[in-house]
């Protein structure tokens, strides 16, 4: 959260840009932070709820941070705010914790606690 947070919080001006691909790269960083975001989130609930249930924690979560980040980026020097980023932002985490749910309840492996 700190670090999409210090990434929101620069100007536009300090933004690299990344020529032909600047689109891809920085809404493929959107997916893959949220992403990450998502899974930090689903694997810091308690085990006790389903993985259905954590899932749905996990993504309400993340997208209450996406749409707080969009909020706090509209008041950042040449940024705006768009639910365009939003929507991407759920997209990453979507994915991100479907694919960690499928694994998690296709796995051999048991607990060792």
């Amino acid at each position: 959260m700190v670090i999409i947070f210090f990434i929101s919080s620069l100007p536009g001006s300090r933004l690299p840009y990344f020529g032909a691909w600047d689109l891809y790269i920085k809404k493929g960083g959107h997916a893959l932070g949220f992403g990450l975001l998502g899974l930090a989130y689903y694997y810091a609930l308690p085990r006790r709820l389903s993985v259905g249930y954590q899932w749905v924690l996990a993504f309400l979560m993340a997208i209450l941070f996406a749409l707080s980040d969009e909020f706090h980026q509209s008041f950042v020097e040449d940024r705006t705010s768009s639910l365009i980023d939003v929507v991407i932002d759920g997209f990453g985490t979507a994915v991100a914790l479907t694919l960690s749910a499928v694994y998690s309840s296709n796995s051999n492996s048991k607990s060792m606690s």
